[in-house]
């Protein structure tokens, strides 16, 4: 009873630091015109196939996928990696210490990618291997962490066809969750989901998938049929294309982020066309560039005082106890914490909080992870990015264009 009380108490004064730290933000942005907005962002946040059949209500684990017949397998495979996993976990377990995490940073707007169809649905997308859903009733292993925006731009969303699609779709608005990358029809797709900040500001996200991750084309939205905001290349006639939806909606003191889905799983080179698409968005408007798809972090880049995420790496997923590309450490996670000046969009600081993927479940990353992570970013990013360590164990960006702290 002591120790339930004492987590109470500790979880009522993070919620009270969490409001007094939005309050400062909000009375600084309308009272002054001024001050900076936080984002959380991550890679892919995958609740499908194993760690659904963790959660309180499990849908049917039964699988296509041409060496695993069954989801539980790759719970046994965590196990055997990291320990035993007490299933039935509570809705929470996934997210771990990250829900920790974001109530000490407080950002103003959560986004992540949903890597996963929500639906009960139980035919198989064709031509596909690998199919993620999550059973509709373990919605609250989303909800827990409050996210503002679930990006659904991705290669698995449609994973149980356009009906099962459809119940994504539903599920999350009967929760609440705004979403952007997918939608009924081809406008509800290409559509910026928009978070209003108070003193008419607001954050838009738009949200686009590839075919270099993976997304069939036939998925692609059209006006008479729901699916992706697809875009087959990173070309130029697509990023004029992009910027164009971005001024179509974004006002003076707008913080605008564009979402991408896109590239290999592995692997820290960035491909030329894919830079040039992001700058290109830049050049537009874009105030913050969003990758994701591989399953490790990629280079970060400051261009024209932006940040450039181009791959965040997983972050949710059942991946432990699979064997090969150890040498990339994807058990390690990245929580993201962007933060903009609110007038001008331009980039005020970044701090990266590392994460330790076991037993399906964030841990704080031990202090050799952390400077693994730190090196890592360090090397490939580029020659005016620094990657170092905080005193709280963070990781933060040293660059010219980000004033220090």
């Amino acid at each position: 009873m002591v120790h339930r009380r004492n987590r109470r108490h500790r979880a009522d004064r993070l919620r009270a630091r969490a409001a007094a730290v939005r309050a400062r933000r909000r009375i600084t942005v309308e009272s002054m015109g001024g001050g900076t907005v936080t984002l959380f962002l991550c890679g892919d946040v995958m609740l499908g196939r194993g760690v659904d059949q963790i959660l309180p209500h499990a849908g049917d684990p039964a699988l296509r996928e041409t060496y695993v017949g069954d989801a539980r397998s790759y719970v046994r495979g965590a196990e055997a990696a990291g320990g035993p996993i007490p299933v039935p976990v509570p809705p929470s377990w996934p997210w771990g210490e990250a829900l920790r995490t974001l109530e000490e940073a407080a950002p103003d707007v959560r986004i992540v990618n949903l890597e996963t169809s929500v639906t009960r649905r139980d035919t198989f997308a064709e031509a596909k291997e690998i199919h993620y859903r999550m059973h509709p009733a373990n919605i609250e292993a989303l909800t827990v962490a409050r996210p503002d925006v679930c990006v659904l731009a991705n290669n698995h969303v449609l994973d149980f066809g356009r009906p099962g699609l459809t119940e994504t779709l539903d599920t999350l608005a009967r929760a609440d969750r705004r979403t952007a990358g997918a939608g009924r029809n081809a406008d509800e797709a290409y559509a910026p989901a928009v978070v209003p900040l108070g003193a008419g500001r607001r954050v838009l996200v738009l949200a686009l998938g590839m075919r270099s991750s993976g997304i069939p084309p036939d998925w692609a939205a059209t006006a008479e049929r729901p699916g992706v905001a697809y875009v087959a290349e990173p070309s130029a006639a697509a990023a004029d294309e992009t910027v164009r939806r971005i001024q179509r909606v974004k006002r003076p003191g707008d913080l605008a982020v564009v979402s991408v889905h896109w590239g290999s799983n592995w692997g820290y080179s960035v491909p030329r066309e894919q830079i040039r698409f992001a700058r290109a968005l830049v050049d537009g408007g874009a105030d913050v560039v969003h990758g994701h798809s591989s399953h490790h972090p990629r280079p970060l880049e400051v261009y024209r005082d932006r940040l450039v995420l181009y791959g965040c790496g997983d972050f949710i997923d059942d991946y432990e106890g699979i064997g090969g590309y150890e040498q990339y450490r994807d058990d390690l996670r990245l929580a993201f914490f962007v933060t903009a000046d609110a007038g001008t969009g331009r980039l005020a600081g970044l701090r990266m909080v590392p994460l330790l993927a076991r037993r399906m479940r964030l841990e704080a990353a031990p202090a050799e992870d952390r400077e693994w992570l730190r090196a890592t970013l360090d090397r490939i990013s580029g020659r005016d990015v620094h990657v170092a360590v905080d005193p709280d164990g963070s990781l933060g960006l040293v660059h010219p264009a980000v004033p220090p702290h």
